[in-house]
């Protein structure tokens, strides 16, 4: 072997040694706060009625914080209207398919472009309908983990409405108690139990996971709950300040096809405050939106 070889081998190894901790030391980073919320486009949808709908999630970067970022010049969509009906409260880690764009069926090639400055950096996602974003039932129910790329044909999306109504008006220190319909087609289902373990190492990282999902990713949380039965209820804090606690926030539907929900909720502070609720039958979602002024 030549002086040349061993000295490029040398060099070679060196590398690896030096850059492959490194890589990992930073994978393991987590950071509580300080982070920014990079938005995500999904996908796009076919309506009957030709027009398109472009499908928008988030990844806040941090494992507690919830940043605040009103709609204005750090969350804006373009063309068109700034307000395209985004969140301003971004609930920690990846947040899948948290809502949906309408666009006119002659939106042709045109992007739409959603940017956010948090914490000093911009970030974008750009939606546009090429052929390969096109995204179907199949598509989120395995992005959301919810079982294999066969689903349903025939699976509705879960309906929902508020009984008192989709406005109202609560004065500090009351609640607001919110009595919610949902019903579905009881497709697809519940999710098949896995066995419980038994070895515990298993049995601890199990553990471990659901403790961690629970209070950091209210999708992962909305999907697991809809499983017991095949249908699910979550509350989410959407716009406007102060903090937002529901008891419950999240609660699976016994029957899997529908029946009432009540939940208390509690504010911090006055203002204009958007609460959007999820039904969810483990493939699916339907938002509604209850705007509260709290005085």
């Amino acid at each position: 072997m030549s002086n040349t070889l061993r000295l490029v081998l040398l060099l070679l190894s060196t590398a690896i040694v030096v850059v492959v901790p490194a890589s990992d030391a930073n994978a393991q980073l987590r950071f509580e706060r300080g982070q920014n919320v990079q938005p995500v486009f999904e996908g796009w949808e076919r309506n009957a009625d030709g027009t398109f709908t472009m499908v928008f999630g988030y990844l806040n970067r941090n494992y507690k914080e919830i940043p605040d970022v009103p709609v204005g010049a750090n969350n804006s969509f373009e063309p068109g209207p700034a307000d395209r009906g985004q969140p301003t409260r971004f609930y920690p880690r990846r947040q899948q398919f948290a809502f949906r764009v309408q666009v006119p069926a002659d939106w042709g090639d045109k992007d739409l472009i959603w940017t956010m400055t948090t914490h000093g950096r911009t970030d974008q996602a750009t939606a546009s309908l090429l052929p390969g974003w096109e995204i179907d039932d199949g598509v989120i129910k395995n992005n959301r983990g919810t079982g294999s790329s066969q689903y349903p044909r025939d699976n509705q999306h879960p309906s929902i409405s508020v009984q008192e109504g989709t406005e109202f008006t609560v004065t500090l220190p009351e609640t607001l108690m919110l009595t919610v319909v949902v019903r579905d087609d009881g497709v697809p289902g519940p999710r098949p139990k896995s066995p419980e373990p038994t070895d515990p190492t298993a049995l601890a990282a199990r553990e471990r996971r659901l403790t961690q999902a629970s209070p950091i990713n209210q999708a992962v949380v909305s999907a697991r709950i809809a499983h017991e039965t095949g249908l699910g209820m979550t509350w989410t804090h959407w716009r406007g300040p102060g903090v937002v606690t529901f008891d419950p926030m999240t609660i699976s539907i016994e029957g899997g096809r529908g029946g009432e929900v009540v939940t208390t909720v509690n504010f911090t502070e006055r203002g204009i405050i958007v609460l959007r609720g999820y039904a969810d039958d483990t493939i699916n979602t339907t938002p509604i939106d209850v705007t509260v002024t709290v005085n």
